[in-house]
């Protein structure tokens, strides 16, 4: 019989003296560290963009915390000060309110930008660096500008085309000053699935020459001229660049036409044509003034005979924008591409055509928000405006709620009619202030409020957003009156910005005032010899007297860089004051021979 009462531990024991001895495992070796993977430039702008989404997803969660928090405390003193007098407040709130922007654009432009296009719902990242998603809000605007050239452009006889993504190399190695241009931008298509591809591809920088080998199909008489195509269309620049959404991203649209003529003289009056009416594109529908000139030969496309332009100018950071460009090319892409027509004289005399490229982008947008937007976020001018007016009806306890919809709608209904863009914010969940916060930050243009002693005495309370002024407007006929002040805002704010950028631009004749202009954020008009080298050279002095005064300056960093960067000619106004025939270059002191506008730039 077993022993009942043998222990655990003897049980333990037992198992050990019958146990075989254990093999004795040999050492592992060791193993040497693989060598680090170096990271190329690319994944280097991957990680640093993700890091940033992180860390800015992260801030904005804590500061919108913040902000509830501070709201919920200042509840009570904001709506007694937001409601009109003698009128209650509601008691409750069932959401914190919104808050004032985080940023200043006076005092920091950077960070006020990067907040207004998100909290205004137009940009949102993407995990691309240097790509970025259009909002609806965005599109709508890209829209409206995209149906004023539209329909311009048909009016001159340009009709619209499109034409494949991918450019082979050796097209786009046809003309080299061309490709040189473009050619650190290029991004390139090397694979198809897991197999080298045998040609690489190259991804539309710009289509010229995508677009006329076919041309040189199409035309073979005169009477195939002129022929005017035009797309609307992607462009994919991989600048590594600091990217800023709309003004310089990796993808961006635009349009880009691309004409075909018999003489240098037709094609020239083109070049003007689309050059007016770009600025007219701006003044009209963006209300940002531009100046139209011509580039430096230094500054023209590369591989065109010369470039127009238009320029922008942001004065809260002095800094240009090229707006657009309508580019003469001249017969130097025909030449290559063999473009060429048999004339109408006798003998099949073949001549070689004379051609334009001109582009308008995305970056208008980018523009008209960094010239109009103000410490509270965008300012949208009304023709641009995707929401153009939104009415607030007050809600007070103890008043007929319903009524107050009811003539709200109303109103909605007969504005809509009459083709303004309107939206009725109704919402009893939401505080007013969060209502006129939430629409100011989106930049609508008018807001119309609407009380219980408004609709008793049969009018309303429109506010502006350009300059805050308050109206009355009586309801009768709102619509006529809300149009009315919608023009008169788009007009206002072209009146305001053209100011601005006037005063932003002064006359320099000598070096010595040249660095400290720009300082001031300046724009300057200069005395210029139009010599390439003398421009390189304004190039380097400007950027090297700024190191000096940065290094020496108390300024923070970020405005410390923007001092140092390069001044380089932004265009040869069309418009030329009388130059003084014994003038002298303002910077190497030779002949001058054209006012010529000088500035820092994106």
């Amino acid at each position: 019989m077993a022993d009942t009462n043998t222990t655990a531990d003897q049980v333990d024991e037992t198992q050990k003296v019958g146990r075989e001895p254990a093999t004795r495992r040999a050492p592992k070796e060791k193993k040497e560290p693989e060598p680090a993977k170096e990271e190329t430039e690319e994944e280097r702008l991957q990680r640093e963009e993700k890091k940033r989404l992180k860390d800015e997803a992260k801030a904005k969660k804590k500061e919108e915390q913040k902000i509830r928090d501070k709201e919920k405390k200042k509840l009570k003193k904001e709506e007694k000060k937001d409601q009109p007098k003698k009128e209650a407040a509601p008691k409750e709130k069932k959401e914190g309110d919104s808050s004032d922007l985080k940023a200043l654009k006076s005092t920091n432009f950077a960070d006020w930008y990067s907040e207004v296009i998100l909290r205004g719902e137009l940009i949102e990242y993407y995990d691309i660096s240097g790509c970025y998603i259009l909002r609806p809000n965005a599109y709508f605007m890209w829209e409206q500008v995209q149906r004023f050239i539209d329909d311009h452009i048909k009016e001159l006889g340009v009709s619209n085309a499109y034409f494949p993504l991918f450019v082979t190399k050796k097209a786009l190695e046809t003309e080299k000053d061309h490709v040189q241009g473009f050619s650190p931008e290029v991004a390139w298509v090397t694979k198809s699935g897991d197999s080298e591809l045998a040609e690489h591809i190259a991804v539309r920088p710009t289509s010229e020459t995508i677009m006329y080998p076919a041309y040189a199909k199409w035309i073979r008489s005169h009477r195939d001229l002129p022929l005017r195509l035009n797309q609307w269309t992607n462009v994919v620049r991989w600048e590594f660049k600091s990217a800023v959404p709309f003004i310089r991203s990796r993808e961006f649209l635009w349009q880009e036409g691309h004409s075909a003529f018999a003489t240098l003289q037709e094609a020239e009056v083109e070049v003007y044509q689309i050059l007016d009416m770009y600025s007219r594109a701006y003044e009209e529908i963006l209300a940002v003034p531009v100046v139209k000139g011509k580039k430096s030969e230094g500054e023209k496309f590369a591989g065109g005979y010369y470039t127009t332009s238009i320029e922008g100018f942001i004065p809260t950071n002095g800094k240009a924008v090229q707006a657009a460009t309508s580019h003469c090319l001249g017969q130097n892409f025909s030449k290559m591409f063999g473009i060429e027509f048999e004339t109408e004289e006798e003998g099949n005399k073949k001549e070689k055509v004379w051609q334009n490229s001109w582009g308008f982008t995305t970056r208008s947008l980018g523009v008209m928000i960094m010239v109009h937007g103000d410490d509270k976020g965008l300012v949208l001018p009304p023709r641009a405006a995707p929401v153009q007016a939104v009415i607030v009806p007050l809600f007070f306890k103890d008043t007929d709620k319903e009524a107050l919809k009811q003539k709200a709608k109303e109103i909605f209904n007969q504005l809509k009619e009459k083709k303004i863009r309107v939206v009725l914010d109704d919402r009893e969940y939401k505080t007013p202030r969060f209502k006129f916060v939430e629409w100011e930050i989106k930049g609508v243009p008018l807001r119309i409020e609407i009380g219980p002693k408004d609709l008793a005495a049969n009018k309303c309370v429109a506010i502006r957003r350009n300059d805050g002024q308050k109206k009355e407007l009586s309801m009768d006929d709102l619509s006529s009156s809300v149009h009315a002040e919608l023009e008169s805002i788009q007009n206002d704010m072209f009146q305001k910005a053209k100011k601005q950028r006037d005063e932003s631009i002064i006359n320099v004749t000598e070096w010595s005032q040249f660095v400290p202009a720009l300082n001031q954020k300046k724009m300057c008009l200069a005395p210029w010899c139009e010599v390439v080298a003398c421009e390189e050279n304004i190039k380097k002095k400007s950027h090297q007297e700024g190191e000096e005064i940065a290094s020496k300056s108390t300024n923070t960093a970020e405005e410390q860089k923007e001092a140092t960067a390069a001044a380089k000619s932004l265009c040869i106004p069309l418009e030329q004051q009388p130059l003084p025939e014994d003038a002298k270059c303002f910077c190497c002191g030779q002949k001058a021979t054209k006012w010529t506008l000088f500035g820092r730039s994106y």
